[in-house]
């Protein structure tokens, strides 16, 4: 236990600069979606107080949104916002608003008639009524929606690496994808941090609030309680100028202000990772282009909607995926043909080029722990198709449902397994490790097919397409950056199968970060210096 906290610190002082940044982040992320949420649900709980008609509706539209599923819903906010701030922002406020609707409306309604009556009856008018008794009398109400918003919306905000928008979701996810334990906690014990100091923050904000008379203190004297709630806003006020102080510090240009930029993107496993970091390295260091990383945007549908979206200029995707997933078309083995086509029809239907691809082949593939090949005899899929009944898959839900992937898989070896479970990233090499399933999808360069010693099967029937890794680029960004081309095809030449492999593993068995290992290998091989 002693060597695992030992372990963590380490990491923690290691990775301090990253860590810390993605902190402030998440703050601000965080900060501007509570802040905009209490703007809209306070005044649509005042507004629905007053016409009761539209209490309903409103409510059941903000449960609604609640029920979905955040993921689902930011899958929904993607095509029409883009990646980034915007849609994570976006999400966080419509998940926050059913607590701050539901409070405000209770809290007002819940004012005794006769208070109102007598305010009638001494002149004020609705307005004053509303800001002078009714708001008051109803802010520990308010405050506490507001509270519960705020806390969950931090964790909440934790997708936004999802779709590139930074906060300690990256460090979270990026764990998880390469099975490193001590980025998990990085991401996940400053979040909790976060959520606690945030809960006892606005508790603060909901004593303040609370009418003395109101609150539970009969034990202490009115002097007492006013020395209690000036400690209390000396904290408060404290706690905004940090923030301010954040505000401020995040919004300071940091590094280049080159105006020639280019928005690199990258997918959510660790071979993406490495090639995202490699790529935008080596083209800082070679040119006087200036490089925005959006790395870690989740899935080839992501991806690619950014890069349709003019989020992202340039990401590198695979033959295979372009050729079947992006373009609709049956899994093809012939390379030529797979990578001709992408190509051409990348660049009639979206005025995206395609560069040449590299020279290694990622391609779908099954593995199973060397015991079960060795007790079922599986040497190919033909072989697993035999023993399927009494096997267990753990597969990615992209593998589960892409035609190119087990889909048509299935179809073509006609294998019917004992029971298919839908794994995200790493979680499926833990579950083969420990028994729970017997046979999971990989990718052929993944590293952690060696980091859990698996038995690769021979696809027999030669079903997977080719996936050779190819730059996908904007028309109008190859055009503004001619210079790119040629240091990836370099690139490309010297990244061969086995060189993958050992790059993926550096990251998923050593625990390296991918940017470190991106940088060593391009010094190794003389592309920067």
């Amino acid at each position: 236990m002693i060597g695992f906290i030992v372990a963590f610190f380490n990491y923690c002082v290691l990775n301090r600069e990253q860590i810390f940044s993605l902190i402030l982040e998440h703050i601000r992320l965080t900060t501007i979606a509570v802040g905009l949420a209490i703007l809209i649900g306070v005044p649509l709980g005042i507004f629905i107080s007053y016409i009761k008609k539209l209490d309903k509706p409103i409510l059941g539209i903000a449960s609604v949104i609640q029920a979905i599923p955040s993921m689902a819903l930011l899958g929904f906010a993607i095509p029409l916002l883009g990646i980034g701030s915007l849609p994570a922002i976006v999400v966080v406020i419509l998940y926050s608003l059913l607590p701050i609707i539901k409070n405000t409306y209770t809290g007002l309604d819940n004012i005794n008639p006769q208070t109102v009556e007598a305010a009638k009856g001494i002149g004020l008018t609705k307005l004053q009524i509303l800001f002078r008794i009714k708001i008051p009398l109803a802010l520990p109400v308010i405050m506490a929606g507001v509270r519960i918003s705020a806390v969950t919306a931090v964790g909440l905000m934790t997708m936004a690496a999802f779709i590139g928008a930074g906060g300690l979701g990256y460090l979270v996810f990026s764990g998880i994808r390469t099975v490193n334990n001590m980025q998990i906690l990085a991401g996940a014990i400053p979040a909790c941090i976060l959520a606690l100091s945030v809960d006892f923050l606005f508790s603060l904000i909901e004593k303040l609030v609370t009418p003395v008379s109101l609150q539970s203190n009969k034990d202490k004297s009115i002097e007492q309680i006013k020395n209690t709630k000036k400690q209390q806003k000396y904290t408060l006020g404290a706690t905004a100028l940090v923030i301010a102080a954040l505000f401020i510090y995040a919004s300071i240009p940091q590094g280049n202000t080159n105006d020639r930029v280019i928005r690199v993107g990258g997918k959510d496993f660790t071979e993406q990772l490495v090639l995202a970091n490699m790529v935008s390295e080596l083209i800082e260091e070679n040119t006087d282009i200036s490089v925005e990383r959006h790395i870690n945007l989740g899935g080839t549908q992501v991806c690619f909607s950014a890069l349709k979206a003019d989020e992202i200029d340039l990401y590198i995707d695979y033959s295979g995926t372009a050729y079947t997933d992006l373009l609709k078309h049956s899994p093809n083995p012939n390379m030529d043909e797979v990578y001709n086509t992408a190509k051409s029809e990348l660049k009639d239907l979206y005025n995206i080029d395609v560069l040449k691809q590299m020279n290694f082949n990622n391609t779908y593939t099954l593995a199973v722990p060397q015991d079960i090949a060795q007790q079922y005899n599986l040497e190919s899929i033909s072989d697993l198709a035999k023993q399927a009944s009494a096997l267990k898959l753990g597969a990615t839900l992209e593998f589960l449902n892409r035609e190119d992937a087990f889909i048509g898989l299935q179809k073509l070896y006609r294998i019917n397994l004992k029971e298919t479970i839908g794994l995200d990233g790493s979680a499926r090499y833990l579950a083969v490790d420990n028994g729970e399933v017997q046979v999971v999808d990989a990718f052929a360069t993944d590293g952690l097919l060696k980091k859990f010693d698996l038995h690769v099967l021979e696809d027999d029937k030669q079903f997977f397409p080719p996936y050779y890794a190819m730059p996908l680029i904007r028309e109008e960004a190859a055009e503004e950056f001619p210079e790119v081309e040629p240091l990836l095809e370099e690139l490309g030449q010297i990244l061969t199968d086995e060189v993958v492999i050992d790059l993926n593993y550096q990251v998923d068995e050593l625990q390296r970060e991918p940017s470190a290992v991106a940088h060593d290998f391009l010094l190794e091989h003389g592309l920067i210096e």
